[in-house]
């Protein structure tokens, strides 16, 4: 706008000054009665104190000046000029007369240009409000963004390790396309799917198959785009989304994160939150209300399904909850294999061996594992990614970057490495410990040095043999800094938390305990709400809280004798590793199981 309006002033001052200067000369006032008198002038015309008019010959002493025209202009004195009227009068001279003309386009633009630059100024601020969806007259319109089927739309055959959620879902997928023969059985229309797990784990990805599925219109928004500032906002949302959608039945809307509008309404201190309220509320009435809602169908996703309220769950809103779980060994070998369909490996690369060493990873973990897999392999020039790049990226992801700049004294050195022998040499004579993968003294981000062990295979059931060496195991590293050198140190942090957890859940949840067997004590009830945790009344006394105690206790007393009186035993296996730690500072299962003689463990042989 500001460039147009530059454009019509260049435009305008142009018309006028090239107009004037082409058809007319300005010439003096005394040159102008001088040729009054001379009868040399045809007519003139009188525009206030301009006066315009016409030679009957150029005069002789302009023509050297370079006039071209009959034409000229001159201007009346401020004082005024009696006797011109006469000198008119007696040489014929034809005189008109016009109203002065006080504007000009110069004038009217001065005078507009504030005007249209507040115009501008507003038009500006309106259009990016808009922009931004925060436009005060859209501000209750849908903001959920409508997707159709494209060749890259992603499918139920990108999507690995949930069996189960994608047959409910593809269930879905063929009510939508084929509803006549569910109608024939008097089967009714499911009113929702709840997809309920960890991060990570593919919800928002198998809402993206679905809509690249089924040939039906896909709406897709998070809770977090229901709330708004004013109260009233969210439910108007709620109303104009399920109106868009009954408008393009049948279709079906997504919405990820559910908690974050669905919490449980009552709960908690303080009252609660009326824009959320009022918004799950009109989110109640439009999925099973009192107009029946047949053609769309609600996917939503949440990792909190314990804060939900119990309205959203029955069945008539909620039909069907599908749980996405952490994958499997045998799932995540097929997770991987989607990840590396457009990437160059090497045959040393085992999909296998990687799945093996990733337990507990989610889909979203596999694909970024891979991702820094590539791009350490690109870093390093190389033209594939071989079984090198996945283990640097596997202890970046695990333990984080190396710190290069950290210089230890030789006294920490020769501590973490008899701490971490002390590790790795009970996990290696324990009967129930998990073989070792790898051990390290290099420091990194989040320790000074790492013993891991790999699972023969996913566990899913844990007797209390296990957990007790499990114990032994993470105690191993304090017991050896003792008996080597004399003292004990922090470093024992993070083993002395799991160990002292591991122990708690034996006794309170999983009755492992030898004097308060059998009983569950509830550890693991979470509070979301204050009100909640206040309101709860503790299940057991002061006398069991100190037995209790007194519990967890012991089995951290009974499994550091344990540790204590085998590395004593081993005292030749301690030294061995950690002299060998001392030297190439990383060693992995198959070396230690080489320095102590041993049969490697299931978890060390070669695939």
């Amino acid at each position: 706008m500001l460039i147009v309006i530059a454009i019509g002033v260049i435009i305008s001052l142009a018309v006028n000054y090239f107009s004037d200067s082409s058809l007319r000369t300005t010439i003096s006032y005394s040159s102008f009665k001088d040729n009054v008198q001379a009868n040399n002038i045809s007519s003139i015309t009188v525009e206030g104190e301009k006066i315009t008019g016409t030679f009957r010959t150029p005069p002789l002493s302009d023509t050297s000046a370079g006039v071209t025209t009959l034409g000229f202009t001159t201007y009346l004195p401020f004082y005024g000029d009696d006797e011109l009227s006469n000198m008119l009068e007696e040489n014929d001279v034809k005189v008109f007369t016009k109203p002065a003309n006080r504007t000009s386009v110069l004038g009217v633009i001065l005078n507009f240009l504030p005007l249209l630059l507040l115009v501008f100024i507003f038009y500006s601020f309106y259009k990016g409000s808009r922009n931004q969806g925060n436009s005060l007259f859209s501000v209750g319109q849908n903001k959920a963004k409508l997707y159709m089927k494209t060749d890259e739309s992603k499918t139920f055959n990108d999507v690995a390790g949930v069996e189960g959620a994608k047959s409910e879902l593809t269930e879905i997928v063929d009510y939508l396309k084929s509803s006549e023969k569910f109608h024939k059985m008097g089967a009714k229309t499911p009113k929702g799917v709840l997809l309920v797990g960890p991060p990570g784990t593919g919800k928002t990805l198998l809402a993206r198959a679905v809509a690249g599925e089924a040939n039906v219109p896909f709406y897709s928004i998070t809770g977090s785009d229901f709330m708004e500032l004013f109260v009233g906002v969210g439910a108007s949302r709620v109303r104009n989304l399920f109106r868009d959608a009954r408008k393009n039945s049948p279709s079906i809307i997504f919405i990820d994160e559910l908690d974050s509008i669905g919490r449980h309404r009552g709960a908690g201190l303080g009252g609660g939150h009326d824009e959320r309220e009022q918004t799950l509320n009109q989110l109640l009435s439009e999925m099973d209300g009192f107009e029946p809602n047949e053609s769309t169908i609600v996917i939503a996703a949440t990792n909190r399904p314990d804060i939900l309220d119990p309205a959203l769950l029955r069945p008539g809103r909620f039909d069907r909850r599908v749980s996405v779980d952490r994958p499997t060994m045998i799932d995540r070998v097929q997770i991987l294999k989607i990840h590396a369909r457009n990437k160059p490996f090497s045959e040393s690369v085992n999909l296998q061996t990687v799945a093996k060493a990733t337990p507990g990873f989610s889909g979203a973990d596999l694909e970024n594992l891979l991702n820094e897999a590539a791009l350490t392999a690109a870093r390093n020039k190389k033209t594939v990614i071989d079984q090198s790049d996945i283990n640097e990226a596997h202890d970046k992801i695990l333990l984080g970057l190396v710190r290069k700049s950290m210089v230890l004294t030789e006294e920490e050195r020769k501590t973490v490495a008899f701490h971490e022998a002390g590790h790795a040499v009970l996990a290696a004579y324990l009967p129930n410990a998990e073989p070792i993968h790898k051990v390290t003294v290099i420091p990194r981000d989040r320790a000074m040095g790492v013993t891991q062990q790999l699972p023969e295979g996913d566990k899913y059931l844990y007797n209390r043999e296990y957990l007790l060496d499990r114990i032994a195991v993470l105690l191993g590293g304090r017991v050896a800094e003792k008996l080597h050198m004399g003292t004990i140190t922090s470093g024992a942090e993070n083993d002395l938390q799991q160990a002292t957890q591991l122990a708690r859940k034996m006794v309170l949840d999983w009755g492992m305990s030898e004097r308060l067997a059998n009983i569950s004590l509830g550890s693991e009830r979470e509070h979301v709400f204050l009100g909640e945790d206040i309101a709860t009344r503790r299940d057991f006394s002061e006398a069991t809280a100190r037995e209790i105690d007194q519990e967890i206790k012991s089995i951290l007393d009974e499994a550091f004798e344990r540790a204590t009186t085998l590395l004593t035993e081993k005292n030749e296996a301690v030294l061995k590793v950690a002299n060998g730690l001392l030297e190439k500072e990383e060693l992995l299962g198959e070396d230690i199981d080489k320095l102590l003689g041993l049969e490697p463990k299931n978890g060390n042989k070669k695939a």
